[in-house]
């Protein structure tokens, strides 16, 4: 099992793609294959680290990873008002007590 996390954690080299006169680039076919890139695929384009960096990514993946995100906060914001309000709430019974 921790093979397995070990082997899905770890990026893979797939091989090299040159940019061609008109800026395309060729997906090497193992990396089409196991991404399920297809020819309809959408992919998003993102750079980073100064330059150096070009990362390409499912489109759908993105929009749910921030559908789970924006889930994720909400559920978040959700606690942290119940905990202020029960703190707030203690505060004002503890205030009750010291003034009787």
């Amino acid at each position: 099992m921790l093979e397995n996390v070990l082997e899905e954690g770890t990026p893979k080299f797939y091989g090299v793609a040159t940019v061609g006169e008109r800026g395309q680039i060729v997906i090497p076919a193992e990396a089409r294959r196991d991404l399920e890139v297809t020819p309809a695929t959408k992919l998003l384009v993102f750079g980073g680290q100064g330059r150096r960096m070009l990362l390409l990514t499912k489109e759908h993946f993105v929009t749910e990873f921030l559908a789970s995100a924006m889930t994720l906060l909400s559920q978040y914001e959700q606690m942290l008002k119940s905990t202020h309000e029960a703190s707030v709430e203690g505060h004002h019974l503890l205030d009750n007590k010291v003034q009787v």
